[in-house]
């Protein structure tokens, strides 16, 4: 029998339990206390073999040494965010990476570099050829690769203070010469039992980008029934003014309407412009909510020129991006349903941008001749407006103008007070004298009231709330200029306006949001009124969006128009990826009541297809509808059908493209609507390269591409979807940021590299492998790889045949030459090589 340990040698026992406790001491001690720099032997990894090489690893036998290049770095200034920068990066002392400034890149991030001479006598672009301290006393720039980080610290007296979003001026960006057209065409196509019916309707928005020019001219096209007509709704010129933070334009446009109402003239136009200034330091085209029934067909006019048309799916619909002619001047909406019924509504519109900040001045100025809304019979003088609305203080914004014309003049004063939480409020007073058509005398005074804000209290927007009275006295500009007709019915001459009532709110309220939009105007000398109203309230509740909506209105001596729809939506995620079930219940006043099941969703990897399936009947016998409505975003344009059948053996096409056509220097390139600002981007003639973000965008055949709706005088940053890369290509550049001056075609160039990749074994003439970690380049660029342990190099975008410089280290004897010619594979993704290297 085995006696147990402690028994027969009771030191022993002892002995180990000091030791059991000094290593538990040990291990619980913080490891930091024995941190310390280890030098790695390079030929650790292979032996003696590697050893006996003569290659140079001493760079990364050293802390925090890493490969000079150029990276994408995160720049922060005096802990400030910056955007992001590629910037080059050099060996330092022990391979630490410096940075290569420039005077161009310091004075991008607000650097005062006038005020060091050393500084403003270098050339923009001049690389520094010392660390910054040596120019800017009491500052570094610290790269942290891991971070990818570049942190600069810089005197505060060194740094202009700007806003966080400050761009520069100097980096506006005027754009390329270009030539492009906008475009967007519908058409429906309808048979009956009866007969058969056909429309189109296209709006065109030309343009042509010289310097810092921009010619424009809008227009729309409509064909119903082989009735044409072309209207060219305005045409003009327009160039920034950077010195007074304005725009100049000339020919036939409209007025801001911020202090008179808007005006159309043909002249020319000075106005402040707030996209010049930081978001942080900046002070309205409405949202347009309804609700279609079927593969409806929604139309809407603005002093009486159709400016917008499109054919929307079943269901609410909310159109956000409405080219309006003018700041004010009410929407008239026609939804005309596939069956041919038409509903109509009015959308208020009115700006309300008095507020300024303290010492701002905002203003503009016209001088032109009057247009009159389109088939308006109306006088057309020659006139002159200004106005300026002035920040006096914290809490008082005072504003006023004049109008004069040779049978009216009008002048305004009036002042803006801020209500702190609760928004803020102005009141102005209007005084005109006006010779009518008839040759009366007439005078009066306008009063008005203007409110805009949040309560947050309880959490309620007012987008717009305003009153207006006038005296029988008192006419604005466009009504003093009608043309009486001899008619004592005429009804635009006799009745003036006399109130109006306006408000626009928006409320949240748990999970939900309510919205109501309406105004009320009566005029003197009759008891007729003029009314809109819509309202509605949307919410989520366990997944399922619930949508109610009501409208009204009334604009002549005919009944009322009214409605009042329900839906439901419901995510079918879990059986079918992005799509979704709805129903809708709708009731049209002295109609009947219409309901619809439709299954909705998007498909393809980038969710550029989308589609609508639908099931309508209506009661008391009415007719049952099947339809299906697709829409596709390519990067040529976008394209929408639609198809109906119904019970009573109406059949109904819908159908619909819009998109850009772009002349520039590198081709015509093809492109979805263009927005008012857009990107030209070039990739060394790469096709199929994707955008992060641009749904179905990539660059053509010529390796061209548009990204539309760019934002003016701000940073816009276009990265490549690096995931989708096709097989022959790779790009250095990931992200090109761009600063667009207003209405400005920009370039954006990505280095992208169009060839093979392969992996290339590299032997020199003595039959050995080329060292791990030298460097190759291709005919002397920057780096291009790094060669493995085996001698094997890994490539991309290279030619059949490509000549390789390999460096691994600065002696005569540690580099080479070779010359590979790749044995090519179509089959293949990645080709196989070798070459001597000499």
């Amino acid at each position: 029998m085995v006696k147990p340990i402690f028994q027969s040698r009771p030191q022993n026992w002892r002995f180990n339990a000091f030791l059991y406790c000094l290593g538990g001491t040990l291990l619980v001690l913080p490891p930091c206390l024995y941190a310390r720099e280890y030098y790695f032997n390079p030929s650790s990894l292979e032996g003696d073999e590697l050893a006996r090489q003569d290659i140079d690893l001493s760079l990364f036998s050293k802390r925090d040494a890493q490969l000079p290049g150029t990276y994408l770095s995160k720049i922060v200034l005096n802990k400030q965010k910056m955007p992001d920068e590629s910037i080059e990066y050099i060996s330092g002392p022990q391979g630490v990476l410096q940075p290569v400034l420039t005077p161009l890149l310091l004075k991008k991030w607000g650097v005062k570099i006038e005020d060091y001479p050393e500084l403003a006598q270098l050339p923009p672009d001049k690389k520094l050829d010392a660390p910054l301290s040596h120019y800017i006393p009491f500052s570094s720039a610290i790269f942290d690769f891991n971070k990818m980080s570049l942190s600069i610290s810089m005197p505060q007296a060194a740094i202009i203070r700007y806003s966080p979003d400050y761009v520069d001026p100097s980096r506006w960006d005027n754009g390329t010469l270009a030539a492009f057209t906008d475009y967007s065409f519908s058409g429906n196509e309808r048979d009956d039992s009866h007969q058969h019916s056909s429309s189109q309707y296209l709006n065109l928005r030309n343009g042509i980008n010289v310097g810092g020019w921009r010619l424009r001219s809008y227009s729309t096209w409509g064909n119903a029934d082989s009735e044409q007509s072309w209207n060219t709704i305005n045409s003009w010129i327009q160039h920034d003014i950077k010195a007074l933070k304005a725009q100049f334009i000339g020919g036939e446009n409209s007025t801001r309407g911020e202090v008179f109402d808007s005006l159309q003239y043909r002249g020319v136009n000075i106005a402040s412009d707030e996209e010049m200034l930081p978001n942080s330091q900046r002070g309205y085209a409405p949202i347009i909510r309804g609700t279609a029934n079927s593969n409806a067909e929604v139309s809407v006019r603005q002093n009486g020129y159709l400016i917008y048309q499109t054919t929307v799916a079943p269901g609410p619909f909310e159109i956000s991006d409405l080219y309006s002619t003018t700041t004010n001047g009410d929407l008239d909406i026609t939804v005309k349903e596939a069956d041919g019924s038409e509903h109509h509504f009015t959308q208020p519109y009115s700006g309300v941008a008095i507020m300024q900040r303290p010492g701002h001045l905002k203003f503009e100025a016209t001088a032109g001749r009057y247009r009159a809304d389109n088939n308006y019979h109306a006088s057309e003088p020659l006139f002159l407006q200004g106005s300026a609305i002035y920040g006096l203080n914290n809490n008082l914004t005072l504003f006023g103008g004049v109008t004069g014309s040779g049978k009216y003049t009008a002048a305004n004063l009036g002042v803006g007070v801020t209500l702190g939480e609760l928004g803020s409020l102005s009141a102005d007073v209007t005084h005109a004298r006006t010779t009518l058509n008839n040759d009366e005398q007439k005078a009066g005074q306008s009063y008005r009231l203007l409110y805009s804000g949040q309560i947050d209290s309880t959490n309620t927007n007012f987008t717009l709330a305003s009153y207006r009275y006038s005296t029988s006295g008192y006419y604005s500009f466009a009504d003093a200029n009608e043309k009486y007709d001899g008619d004592e019915y005429d009804w635009s001459f006799h009745y003036n306006k006399r109130n109006r009532i306006q408000v626009s709110i928006s409320q949240s309220v748990v999970d939900s949001s309510i919205y109501l939009n309406g105004y009320q105007q009566n005029f003197w000398g009759t008891s007729k009124t003029e009314k809109s109203l819509s309202a509605g309230i949307s919410s989520n509740v366990y997944g399922i969006n619930v949508n109610l909506a009501y409208t009204y209105s009334k604009t002549s001596d005919d009944a009322s128009d009214q409605s009042l729809s329900l839906g439901f939506s419901i995510p079918l995620s879990q059986w079918m990826p992005d799509s979704w079930a709805s129903y809708a219940i709708n009731s049209v006043k002295g109609g009947d009541v219409s309901q619809r099941v439709s299954l909705s969703g998007t498909l393809l990897e980038d969710q550029r297809l989308s589609y609508t399936l639908q099931q309508s009947q209506t009661n008391h016998g009415g007719e049952a509808t099947s339809s299906l409505y697709s829409g596709y975003r390519s990067r040529y344009g976008n394209m929408n059908l639609g198809y109906s059948s119904s019970s009573n053996d109406t059949q109904q096409l819908n159908y619909g493209l819009n998109g850009g056509i772009v002349a520039h220097s590198g081709g015509l390139t093809l492109a979805q609507p263009l927005g008012n600002q857009f990107a030209i981007v070039s990739a060394n003639g790469a096709s199929g390269i994707k955008f992060i973000n641009q749904h179905g965008i990539q660059t053509d055949w010529l390796g061209n591409a548009i990204i539309p709706s760019l934002t003016p005088y701000q940073e816009n940053v276009i990265r490549l979807d690096t995931t989708t890369l096709p097989d022959d290509i790779d790009s250095g550049d990931t992200a090109v940021t761009v600063v667009p001056n207003r209405n400005a075609a920009v370039l954006a160039h990505f280095d992208a590299r169009i060839g093979y990749r392969a992996l290339i074994s590299l032997k020199r003439p003595d039959g050995r492998a080329v060292p791990f970690g030298a460097l190759a380049t291709v005919d002397s660029t920057s780096p291009g790889g790094i060669v493995d342990d085996a001698g094997v190099l890994y490539l991309s975008g290279m030619e059949q045949q490509t000549a390789l410089t390999i460096k691994w280290g600065n002696a005569p004897g540690q580099q080479c030459h070779a010359v590979v010619t790749l044995p090519v594979n179509e089959t293949k993704r990645i080709l196989i090589a070798s070459a001597l290297c000499k």
